[in-house]
């Protein structure tokens, strides 16, 4: 009886190991593995007399990777910023842009928008 038991989940687990590797076969066939990645973000550069950087303190985060993160990353991403760094042990957010194609009040909405409007405020504006 414990040699059927045996050979039984012997072959259970044969069949369980094998048909998850085809499925991965599968899977990769379909989607490739660096399709999920996102392709890089060519910025335009910044003419000189256009760059500006502002520094400001934000309010109401309360973690490095949800809060000062995410609003590094939307910082990042607007058209016109050159790079973004919020520092989240002294709550202050640095930003190089170009100032024809931003402003203050567009540095000022993105952060309160990453929360709901409400959470964050700006405040020190340089």
């Amino acid at each position: 009886m414990k040699i059927i038991k045996s050979i039984a989940l012997l072959v259970i687990a044969g069949v369980v190991f094998t048909s998850c590797k085809k499925d991965t076969e599968v899977a990769e066939k379909i989607i490739p593995q660096n399709a999920h990645a996102e392709a890089p973000m060519i910025k335009k550069e910044i003419a000189a007399e256009n760059l500006q950087t502002a520094t400001f303190k934000i309010d109401g985060m309360v973690c490095a990777m949800g809060c000062a993160k995410a609003i590094q990353d939307d910082l990042t991403k607007l058209d016109g910023v050159q790079a973004a760094e919020v520092d989240f042990d002294k709550k202050i957010a640095s930003v190089s842009f170009d100032k024809t194609i931003q402003n203050k009040e567009s540095l000022i909405k993105t952060v309160q928008a990453e929360g709901d409007g409400v959470t964050y405020k700006v405040s020190n504006f340089k």
